[in-house]
């Protein structure tokens, strides 16, 4: 799970806490990363990214789902349980 953002993104910005609670929760099931776009401009054209934040699912080195735009922590959780089956 790795969420594409920037630092001057707001609604990246107000993710980030909800990403680390995560990062926490599923430590031992879930590898989750932020790449930053100013730093890794080739990683969003790599991967199609027109707008932050993004948050792409990798599942055995290939993506497999993507979140568009800063949601609720429950629906990123939902997701998290969806590929874990």
């Amino acid at each position: 799970m790795v969420e594409f953002g920037a630092a001057w993104c707001g609604p990246c910005r107000a993710l980030e806490p909800v990403m680390n609670e995560l990062a926490t929760t599923y430590a031992e099931t879930v590898n989750v990363g932020m790449v930053d776009l100013d730093t890794n401009p080739q990683l969003s054209v790599n991967y199609g990214v027109t707008s932050v934040p993004a948050i792409l699912w990798f599942k055995n080195g290939k993506l497999i789902d993507r979140q568009l735009g800063a949601v609720s922590k429950h629906i990123l959780d939902r997701k998290i349980q969806a590929h874990l089956q």
